[in-house]
Formats: structure tokens, sequence, C-alpha cells
């Protein structure tokens, strides 16, 4: 008796109904597997797949060698095989068995489309070699052609070279610029808010970020010097442009007690003492303003009174820590 794998198999090589011949080993998919093999595609990305599956099988097929001896007849029986129904048994047997995600809907559509794609492979390959454009652009209408968009196909708004229309190649979308980052426009030909121009020769334009200093003005041109106005924690200076603001100076006590300031780029962070440290000036044991209790200072170092041996009476415990 033929086990459910062998049925399953056996069926598969004699029909040329695409079956999900893998569906008896999908119990041992893992659940991502078998998320990515159910996922429905759209329209276009589904036949795409579809065509991209079947021209899979056509390469393994191809016979591109003779055999030897008689060059004209081995030609002969290579343009036979070429569009015989034994070659599209070969590649219906494993159409959809190449693709992960939308397995499911790929063997779907095969079976509902097997007489198109019978009816290109037999009569129509010679003349019209590009299965994609032939089965999912003119018979099912699902995509369009590059650079065409929407039901009717019509043609895209050109992005200049920095973007992409919506919807192209499909037959969804508006056909409008989808700008690249940088750029801004109905034709992505102009620099986006915060970019500027630095490069155009007339066909190609290059927009580049203005300097991290620049506040939503923008700017003219590369670096601070170049900034219209400056973001928060930076000051414009007549001669370097906006540079950046010291928090930790500027502002009277700009963290909480027990903490210390850190100055960054246009900001600042503020970290704790150490555990030592009653009050400090920076990390470590050795910058404290003076020692918590327990502490005692030893060696310019707030340390542990009880490690140290010293009683928490000796006349040095809590001193103020003197600058080195």
């Amino acid at each position: 008796m033929l086990t459910e794998n062998a049925l399953v198999t056996f069926l598969c090589m004699l029909t040329l109904v695409p079956l999900d011949c893998g569906a008896v080993e999908g119990f041992n998919k893992s659940p991502k597997e078998i998320k990515e093999k159910s996922s429905k595609l759209p329209p276009c990305k589904s036949c795409t797949v579809l065509v991209e599956s079947f021209n899979v099988g056509l390469e393994k097929t191809s016979r591109g060698k003779h055999a030897g001896g008689d060059a004209a007849w081995e030609e002969e029986k290579l343009r036979s095989y070429k569009t015989s129904e034994v070659r599209l048994v070969e590649v219906q047997e494993q159409l959809c068995r190449d693709v992960i995600r939308g397995q499911d809907q790929c063997h779907t559509m095969a079976n509902d489309h097997e007489h198109l794609l019978e009816e290109w492979f037999l009569h129509k390959q010679t003349d019209m070699p590009d299965l994609h454009a032939w089965l999912c652009i003119e018979q099912l209408k699902m995509c369009c052609p590059e650079g065409h968009f929407g039901v009717e196909c019509k043609a895209c708004t050109d992005c200049s070279g920095n973007g992409k229309c919506k919807g192209a190649g499909t037959r969804k979308g508006n056909g409008k610029c989808a700008c690249d980052k940088g750029f801004t426009g109905d034709k992505c030909n102009k620099c986006a808010d915060n970019f500027y121009e630095a490069y155009n020769d007339g066909e190609k334009m290059l927009c580049s970020e203005c300097h991290k200093s620049c506040s939503e003005g923008g700017c003219a041109g590369a670096g601070p010097k170049a900034c219209r106005s400056c973001k928060d924690g930076w000051i414009m200076v007549a001669d370097s442009g906006c540079q950046d603001v010291n928090e930790c100076l500027v502002q009277k006590r700009p963290c909480r007690p027990n903490q210390f300031c850190v100055n960054d780029e246009g900001t600042y962070s503020c970290l704790e003492c150490d555990r030592s440290c009653d009050g400090c000036e920076g990390d470590g044991p050795d910058m404290c303003k003076q020692c918590a209790a327990g502490y005692t200072l030893k060696d310019g170092k707030c340390q542990d009174e009880n490690i140290n041996g010293v009683s928490a009476g000796d006349p040095i415990s809590n001193n103020t820590k003197t600058e080195l």
C-alpha cells in the first residue's frame, strides 16, 4: 500500500496540473515556513512569482549541448524538445516548489491558468519569448510594463532618477513620485528641507544633508558655516558658524545633586556620581567634592572606611577634595 507521501509524489508525476507536492511534507515545516508558504501576494507579484518559477523550470530542462554525431539531427531534436509536451511535464512537475513566500498561491494560480501556460509553451514561446509580458500584462492584466501604472497602464511621472513611481509595473498606484531621501517636488528635482544642492550638471543632481548643527531653516552649503540658523544646543559664531554650546559651563546647575555634567555636541548628559561621593566633578572616587558617609579621603580618593581600617572618628573623614 502506498504511503501518503508516496501517493502525492506519484500523482505529481502523472498530472500536468500543478499539485502542492510539498503539502504532506508541510507537517515538518516550522510555523514561520508555514506562514511564508501561505502568504497572500498582490496580484502582479503573484503572477511574477509564477512566471519566475516557470522560467526556473525552463532553465533546468534546457539542453544546450549536443550529444555528438550528426549535428543537424541533434539541432532538430533540440528544436522539437523545446516545445514538446515531455518538457512541459518536466517543468510542471517542479512548478512553484522553489517558491518560499506565497507557494500556496503560486500553485493555485498555476492550476487556474494552466491552459494559458500550455498555450504559451506550445504555441507562443518562439514568437513571444517573454512569458511575463504575455501572461501577466497581456492576458491576465495583472501587471503593467515597466514605467507604467494603474488599470489602464498609463505612463508614470518622470522622477528624474531621484525616486520611484508609485505603482510602477502594476495595475495599482497613482503614478506619482515617491522621492528618495533628500529630494522633493512632483518630479523629485529639488532638494528637500535641510539638504543642499551639492552637484548638478543639468542631467544629474545630488542633494547632500546639511550639517547636524543647522536648524530647520536649512543651509546654503556644506559645514556649520553654511547654516542659516542653529539648532538648540548650538550658537551662531560670526567666523565659524554654528558651534556647540557647553551647557556644563554656561548653565549654573544643569544636573541634580550627586550628578555630574558631560557635554555632548548639541546637548549634554547628567551621570550619577560614584557612590563614595557626596557631590562630584566627574566620574570615579577621585572626583568627589567630598566623601559620602562611611567613606574617607585617602591617597586622593574617597575609600570605604571599613576596608581601609580607618575609624569614623578619623580627622580626615569627609574632607572636601583638594585640587590635584
